[in-house]
């Protein structure tokens, strides 16, 4: 490999800047004189010309490269010169100072500065014939390159087509291979999937309804709107339903390129097939991923838990908000209660997530103005579920004011749902349940498959159910008489149908067994836990 090798980015043509760089040219000590903002205009190809009408035998993109011998002599006749060059698209004018001139003409200077054509000055003598062969080696090493990169795109969407990727699959697949955040939205200009390359979700999506608007929608692939994003629209049955956009990078860096545009317009294909795939609406899948994300805290960040819900509708500034488990009951299943909870929060005029945190399990985040009541809004969601199924339970968190204790809300929600048995009655003043619920029992069902309780238990009445079994004694009921009782003996015999002397014999020997003091209000509460406990677990 000799010192002139192509050394530009593989896959793209060279720029001005590029092609200046390289040793054969560098060797004739380049200087800029006009058009040093608009070195980066890719070179197509070198033309070396000695013909005062160059630009007929170009057609774009060309390094003019010029020993000065045609330039005409007077000054309309170098303004035609530089106009036909910058008419036809030429990449720059370099013109060597070593035959004819020894500094560029004022005229040239002029003309170039006024047409914005980059005008590049030799001070030492070059193989022009080299320069060619080293730039158009270099532009056709890369197209080859081009090509390949192209043919691996479609090979790796074609791929994730074939193994029936998911969207979520097919947007982290655009991100990798073109470097840049890929965004997939809807028509109500929501983000359902942000695949962030070299920057944070915050960074990507904060105010993303408004900059996404402001970006006019096209019927094909094109850059535009105020932040120059890269956009393809996604169709599904021949209709459009949503938006792909590649944004620039972070550091404002190239533009886009042929190789993004295939790779967005290739996901724009495998993401239409994937709809036809994957029957589940996107959006709720978007709100599936945001509260997940939230209930078990598996975001970068707050702020980027904060702009990923924002780009999906739901308010984060001056609201409230409430965690909602609703437990659909055995064989729920299919997207129906998400939908019907969705249209009914969406008649309500309350924005909100909804979305299945596991199997049978469903997840609302309604978010509440700071006067809004929660108590009707729980209220109506909770027929709602039980209008789907009559044997759905609905749990509720508490009531917060920041989306960074909403995991809070829900991990309440969750333990009120694990403290509350099947067939458990409702409140007579709700269809729902809470926290304050949860009673001594209920704690104990929520525990009951803890190892720590039921050796308590066992501990504490395991004598007395022994020798029940052994003598075909009832001394355990006996005991939950007296203990429901509060220890008072007069009632326990009443519900137990036998005679206080009866009574006071079998709390003797119940004593004896359990080694205990029934008067000790400590011992009767230590029993009283053992025996709740025990019922807990007899009934399942």
């Amino acid at each position: 490999m000799n010192e002139n090798d192509p050394k530009a980015p593989a896959g793209r043509a060279p720029t001005v800047a590029d092609v200046l760089a390289l040793p054969v040219l560098a060797a004739g000590q380049p200087q800029v004189v006009t058009g040093l903002a608009s070195l980066d205009r890719p070179v197509r190809w070198v033309h070396i010309t000695e013909l005062t009408d160059p630009a007929s035998f170009l057609k774009g993109g060309e390094l003019v490269l010029t020993t000065g011998m045609p330039l005409p002599e007077d000054a309309a006749g170098v303004r035609r010169y530089v106009d036909e060059l910058t008419e036809v698209g030429a990449a720059a004018l370099v013109i060597e100072l070593v035959r004819r001139y020894h500094r560029p003409p004022d005229a040239l200077v002029q003309a170039c500065r006024a047409r914005g054509l980059p005008l590049v000055t030799l001070a030492r003598d070059v193989n022009f014939l080299e320069v060619t062969q080293v730039v158009h080696a270099l532009i056709l090493g890369n197209q080859a390159e081009a090509m390949r990169r192209t043919q691996r795109i479609h090979e790796a969407f074609t791929a994730l087509t074939l193994r029936g990727a998911g969207p979520e699959d097919v947007v982290r697949a655009a991100a990798e291979m073109s470097g840049r955040t890929v965004v997939l939205e809807n028509l109500a200009h929501q983000a359902l999937i942000c695949e962030p390359s070299g920057s944070t979700v915050q960074e990507a999506l904060t105010g993303w309804e408004q900059r996404s608007r402001a970006t006019e929608p096209g019927d094909h692939t094109e850059v535009g709107g105020p932040e120059g994003w890269l956009t393809a629209p996604v169709s599904y049955q021949g209709e459009r339903w949503g938006r792909l956009a590649m944004l620039r990078a972070p550091d404002d860096g190239p533009a886009f390129g042929p190789e993004h545009v295939t790779v967005l317009e290739r996901t724009a294909m495998a993401l239409t097939v994937a709809r036809l795939i994957h029957a589940t609406p996107w959006e709720h899948t978007a709100h599936r991923n945001a509260l997940r994300e939230l209930a078990e805290q598996r975001h970068h960040s707050p702020a980027d838990a904060r702009a990923r819900c924002a780009a999906l509708g739901l308010p984060t500034e001056d609201s409230r908000y409430l965690a909602l488990l609703v437990d659909l009951g055995p064989g729920a299943s299919g997207t129906e209660p998400e939908s019907r909870l969705h249209r009914e929060l969406r008649s309500a005029g309350i924005p909100a997530l909804v979305g299945e945190l596991s199997p049978g399990r469903l997840g609302v985040l309604p978010a509440l103005r700071a006067a809004q009541p929660w108590r009707p809004v729980a209220e109506r969601l909770s027929r709602t579920a039980l209008g789907l199924s009559p044997q759905a339970l609905v749990s509720v968190g508490s009531e917060v004011a920041d989306l960074a204790d909403i995991p809070r809300s829900f991990r309440e929600a969750a333990r009120v749902i694990e403290a509350t048995p099947p067939g458990q009655p409702l409140p007579p003043d709700r269809s729902f349940h809470e926290l304050p619920d949860i009673d001594l029992r209920r704690l104990l069902y929520a525990l009951r498959e803890d190892t720590r309780v039921q050796d308590y238990t066992e501990r504490r009445l395991g004598r007395l159910i022994d020798h029940d079994t052994r003598h075909g004694t009832d001394l355990l009921t006996t005991l939950g008489h007296y203990l429901d009782a509060a220890g008072n003996k007069t009632t326990a015999a009443r519900r137990g149908g036998l005679s206080r002397e009866t009574m006071y014999q079998r709390l003797r020997t119940i004593e004896r067994l359990l080694d205990t003091d029934l008067e000790s209000g400590e011992r009767r509460t230590e029993l009283h836990v053992a025996l709740t406990a025990l019922r807990v677990l007899r009934a399942g």
